[in-house]
């Protein structure tokens, strides 16, 4: 199904780009910090998110037909996921993004759509070389595994910036923002389940297969598979009922920017547990609104606005390290 992986390949691939870094802080600030947002959190993360009603038939459906062959590529895939996990990253998006590159081509270099779409990612020529990619006769970069994921991770930033909403953006990429932007148009609607119809059957599929690929490699959904709405639910569902006398002894005090619970936890005298009851799903909850409603008992409430310049600089200097590195304070 797939062309041999070749290791020279796969190592060429790994090559560092001088302008990452610029790049990744770039994205960072567009997406608001929507960086690696399945990490299993070590504070209050979200997990467990529940499949829409009106996907479990098609994920159903398509895991039965499709799941032994999508179990099977674990096995060989591991260098293209290891390479796109690390590109992902490099540019702020979660790395679960990297299932639209298996159902566009299969993880295969040379996919051919049958709309002319080429490679893993499978860029038209002209969305190619929007994003900087080299086509012409003998020579395209569509078929590089680390140009062109490049280039899809820029791609999907810009669609992210526009939509603030995965599954729109999964939509998007396959059928273009202007089908969307009618779909939206047409419908009424920003949600995905509702405007579907008003998308091409294809497009409307396409996020459906997604959605269940997500669920066959991971084993359930997570912040890529939902709405933008059903993902404040489920900040609400991680609200925690605090006892009047944790109300009577804490103050609260709303919170803009990339704030994470790590660095807090550094500069204030409390306990992660503490800190989690006070402040049920902190990290990605200010990740998707970039903005908190912080409640901590008074003294260290005192801490936190006494420092909260130096822990806003700190956390956005730990959110732009690669994920392997990061340590916890």
């Amino acid at each position: 199904m797939s062309a041999p992986v070749n290791a020279q390949s796969v190592t060429d691939s790994l090559r560092k780009s001088d302008s990452i870094a610029a790049q990744r802080q770039k994205n960072q600030e567009k997406l608001k910090g929507f960086e690696n947002l399945f990490e299993k959190t070590r504070i209050g993360g979200v997990t467990g998110t529940r499949l829409n009603p009106m996907a479990v038939s098609f994920v159903e459906s398509y895991m039965a037909r499709f799941g032994k062959g999508l179990r099977d590529m674990r096995k060989w895939a591991r260098p293209y996921f290891d390479l796109i996990d690390k590109i992902l990253a490099d540019h702020g998006l979660p790395t679960e993004l990297k299932y639209l590159a298996v159902i566009e081509s299969g993880l295969r270099y040379n996919a051919i759509s049958w709309a002319g779409a080429v490679g893993p990612w499978a860029f038209m020529p002209a969305a190619a070389r929007q994003y900087g990619l080299v086509v012409k006769p003998g020579y395209d970069e569509r078929l590089d595994y680390y140009k062109s994921t490049h280039a899809a991770a820029r791609m999907l930033t810009d669609l992210y910036s526009k939509y603030q909403d995965w599954l729109l953006v999964i939509a998007a990429y396959n059928c273009g923002p202007g089908n969307v932007d009618k779909a939206i148009r047409r419908s009424g609607s920003r949600d995905f389940w509702r405007l579907q119809y008003f998308l091409p059957t294809e497009s409307m599929n396409h996020v459906k297969k997604f959605i269940s690929t997500h669920y066959v490699f991971e084993g359930e959904g997570g912040l890529t598979t939902v709405t933008r709405e059903e993902t404040k639910e489920l900040m609400l569902d991680k609200i925690s009922t605090l006892s009047e006398e944790d109300l009577k002894n804490s103050v609260s005090t709303r919170i803009t920017g990339r704030f994470h619970s790590s660095v807090i936890l550094k500069h204030v005298e409390i306990s992660a547990a503490e800190f989690r009851k006070f402040n049920p799903g902190f990290d990605d909850s200010i990740a998707v609104d970039g903005r908190y409603e912080l409640r901590l008992p008074a003294r260290q409430m005192n801490q936190f606005i006494a420092r909260r310049y130096q822990i806003l600089d700190e956390s956005l200097q730990y959110l732009l390290q690669p994920a392997g590195t990061r340590q916890d304070h």
